[in-house]
């Protein structure tokens, strides 16, 4: 098991004297790794997304949300304070084999604010990120003769899991399930844990926002 630590970015952006931006950006890091390979490209890889993000507060978000303040002031609209909060969560952590998620929130006015999940399996031997194909073929036993065929059951399974979901919930799904499921489906939109390949959609994707982020166990 990899030792991973916490590092973040915190703080808040002022205009005209008022707080108009709060941010906290989570990123991991490895620490004394016996794969000094992978701990470097792991590392920089988390970081730079990390730094990224901190680049969107103090600019693009930043001006947006200076633009608001503007206009609410002028019109005489309540002030909102804008958000972007970054966290991930370790899924994975054993015998050079690390998965993990990571959720940014973002609040830029309107009802509610949005959370876009990214995600990464790392094997820290080859320094290297796995695909879904790696994963999915190193976890099955199952032999195909088109390897294009896997994905196939991937939709299947995800498609008989959402029926099954409706029964008990009607409405959490758009009507067009099965035409979104395979439009938006992501080949990078996967981690792993103890038990299975978590297959995951976006808000939005398949299902109103209410329903959060979809996840399938495969």
């Amino acid at each position: 098991m990899e030792n991973i630590i916490k590092k973040s970015y915190n703080g808040e952006l002022k205009y005209d004297g008022e707080v108009i931006l709060k941010y906290n950006i989570e990123y991991p890091q490895i620490v004394n790794s016996r794969y000094r390979v992978g701990e470097a490209y792991f590392n920089n890889y988390n970081k730079k997304i990390a730094d990224n993000a901190l680049k969107y507060v103090n600019t693009e978000l930043f001006k947006e949300a200076k633009d608001t303040y503007k206009y609410n002031k002028d019109n005489g609209y309540p002030l909102m304070v804008f958000e972007l909060y970054m966290k991930y969560d370790i899924t994975y952590n054993r015998n050079g084999f690390v998965s993990l998620y990571i959720d940014k929130y973002v609040f830029s006015g309107g009802a509610h604010g949005n959370t876009e999940r990214t995600s990464q399996t790392w094997n820290l031997l080859y320094g290297r990120m796995l695909t879904l194909e790696e994963v999915f073929f190193s976890k099955n036993n199952i032999k195909y003769k088109n390897k294009c065929s896997y994905v196939i059951d991937i939709l299947k399974k995800i498609n008989m899991e959402i029926a099954k979901r409706l029964e008990e919930n009607p409405g959490i799904y758009f009507d067009d399930y099965c035409t979104l499921v395979l439009e938006t489906f992501d080949f990078q939109n996967f981690y792993i844990d103890e038990n299975c390949i978590i297959i995951y959609f976006n808000q939005y994707d398949i299902a109103p926002y209410s329903t959060g982020i979809p996840t399938f166990c495969i």
